[in-house]
């Protein structure tokens, strides 16, 4: 390679030469015919300079060691590597004889180039270099020329300690991102196992067939109701239903984090961006959602600097780090959450109208728990359940403190009523729930339930039935069921009122045809 420079520069000095034996004596037809090949012969010679690559100094680069001999094993390379492994100087190994150094031991063991040389084979061994004690692991390779014969032998050797440490450091990896990919998956599950959806109200039905419909899609969705109503709980059906699943999914609260803040966890910044910046910069959320879903939790609290900003990625598909100019495209789902309401918030001017619409994409709205006692029933049970196998406890409720909790209005919607029976359960020491445990966690007064119209007097049943005492019963039995439904809205309820069981009370309209 460094025979390469001196016939470039040999060629230099010709092309030099010749250019000084131009005279002005000569004729100008002379003259011009040897400037035209001077010429042609530099574009040559600059052209060779451009394509010619000096693979000494990249071998000298590496971080194995090369070493080459020629066909018949007299050493004629070795590189950088090689003489740190060995810390010995050139002139120890360029020019001797391969079968001499193994013969003597001194430089190296369990050399392969003599093995290679009479086979024309690739070889591989463990080697120690003997003054610095290195095991090493040796490659032999043979190369030939056009013709099929062995030009070179070449040994390239690697450090083992380095070796058994990116070992180390792989299995390390490799365990940790088993741990982290475990650890999701379980966090995953447990977000999605607690969904406690409940749907007996005819608004969360059709919610749910709504969610249902389009989860499949990349649509984005905009989930209104009340504080509590379970707008996170639509949020995560949507996604356990999408086909992202195997995605990250992450949540952002815009109402709990300085809209400063809000802006570098949303997008991500570059170092030296602003004062306080990591070292390096720092991924936004969006970006790291990349693939998968993201859900904007109270999105109509955000700054409107801010909606500008995801107008704008939910346009052009694609977001830069504060700081940036780079475009880093993305493949997202917005879902996006909020108890205000945003037309009010478009009139006042501080929600943008444009935002809105490309939000709002397909609407599902949740109506309070008040709105939908039918559901109350069903999440009572899931959250008794719930709390009874994580304190150990044997808990149920008096059919009273059902009532109770049916007439109660909950301004904290399904929220209010989760935390409620966890705190019932765990102050409870009796074993039951009665309506004076309720009012007393509640801080109402006693539960006052409305008594039952009587209509019919128990002379009119005896007429109806003809007096017969199992028809008159039944007649009984059908009206204040009726009346009981009728006043209470839902069977549930009705059952709690009646004293019985939900299960009995069904059981009793199936027979009568209620």
């Amino acid at each position: 390679m460094s025979q390469e420079f001196n016939i470039l520069n040999l060629c230099e000095s010709c092309i030099i030469a010749l250019r000084n034996t131009m005279d002005s004596n000569f004729s100008k037809e002379l003259n011009r015919s040897l400037s035209q090949r001077l010429f042609l012969l530099e574009t040559a010679l600059e052209d060779f300079k451009q394509n010619h690559i000096d693979f000494e100094e990249i071998c000298n680069h590496l971080i194995d060691a090369i070493y080459v001999s020629d066909k018949n094993g007299r050493t004629i390379y070795v590189n950088q590597a090689y003489l740190d492994f060995s810390g010995l100087k050139k002139e120890d190994f360029v020019g001797k004889s391969v079968y001499e150094i193994n013969k003597e031991k001194k430089l190296y063991t369990n050399g392969v180039i003599p093995a290679v040389i009479s086979t024309k084979e690739r070889k591989e061994a463990v080697g120690t270099v003997i003054s610095s004690n290195k095991k090493i692991f040796i490659t032999g390779i043979p190369i030939f020329d056009d013709r099929g014969e062995l030009k070179y032998a070449v040994a390239h050797d690697k450090d083992i300690d380095h070796l058994e440490k990116l070992k180390d450091a792989l299995a390390l990896l490799k365990s940790q991102q088993i741990s982290s990919n475990a650890e999701l998956e379980y966090l995953r599950e447990r977000q999605l196992d607690n969904l406690n959806l409940v749907a007996n109200s005819q608004n969360l039905k059709e919610a749910l067939q709504t969610a249902q419909t389009v989860a499949s899609t990349d649509v984005t969705i905009l989930i209104t109701g009340e504080s509590g109503t379970g707008k996170e709980i639509i949020a995560d059906f949507i996604y356990k239903s999408s086909n992202r699943t195997t995605k990250p999914f992450l949540k952002i609260n815009c109402s709990a984090i300085p809209g400063s803040l809000l802006e570098s966890e949303l997008f991500g910044y570059e170092e030296g961006s602003f004062t306080g910046a990591l070292k390096g910069g720092k991924p936004g959320l969006l970006e790291i959602a990349n693939g998968g879903t993201i859900l904007l939790d109270e999105v109509g609290d955000m700054p409107l600097d801010l909606q500008t900003k995801l107008l704008r990625v939910l346009q052009e598909k694609e977001v830069s780090r504060i700081g940036s100019s780079k475009v880093i495209p993305l493949d997202v789902r917005i879902l996006a959450a909020t108890n205000k309401d945003l037309k009010k918030a478009i009139k006042e001017g501080v929600f943008r109208e444009d935002l809105y619409y490309r939000l709002n994409v397909v609407p599902i709205y949740l109506s309070p728990l008040r709105e939908r006692k039918e559901d109350i029933g069903d999440l009572v049970d899931k959250f008794l359940e719930k709390y009874n196998k994580k304190y150990v406890r044997l808990t149920s409720l008096t059919p009273d403190a059902i009532s109770a909790l049916y007439n109660y209005s909950w301004p904290g919607n399904i929220r209010e009523l989760k935390n409620i029976m966890e705190r019932m359960v765990v102050i409870n020491s009796t074993g039951t729930i009665d309506a004076a445990t309720v009012q007393q966690v509640l801080g109402i007064g006693p539960a006052q339930p409305a008594p039952l119209e009587q209509e019919s007097s128990s002379s009119s049943y005896l007429c109806k039935a003809e007096h017969n005492l199992k028809k008159s019963v039944e007649a009984f039995e059908t009206d204040i069921i009726i009346q009981a439904i009728k006043q209470y809205g839902s069977k549930r309820k009705a059952a709690a009122s009646l004293g019985v069981d939900h299960s009995t009370l069904i059981k009793k309209c199936q027979r009568y045809g209620i």
